[in-house]
């Protein structure tokens, strides 16, 4: 499921080049702090995938949601 998860939110996923210097920028709309900046489409796209799921582990560690992405929700839920 979070490999679906993952899968799912990438597509999210939005790259432009910039200007200053030609390299690739790529974020996912509503994962705060997820972004890459690096020389080429496909370095910015594997290294996003790496940062989201440190993202994850991170959040799941501190106990914070995360968005559900198109209907997946992998928010870890406690019951008594």
């Amino acid at each position: 499921m979070i490999r679906q998860y993952i899968a799912k939110a990438m597509a999210k996923a939005e790259y432009e080049i910039l200007c200053d210097d030609g390299s690739f920028y790529g974020e996912i709309p509503g994962f705060q702090g997820v972004y890459s900046n690096t020389d080429t489409l496909e370095e910015c796209r594997i290294e996003l995938e790496e940062v989201l799921e440190g993202w994850l582990l991170f959040s799941f560690w501190c106990n914070i949601d995360v968005p559900v992405v198109d209907g997946i929700d992998i928010n870890v839920k406690v019951t008594a």
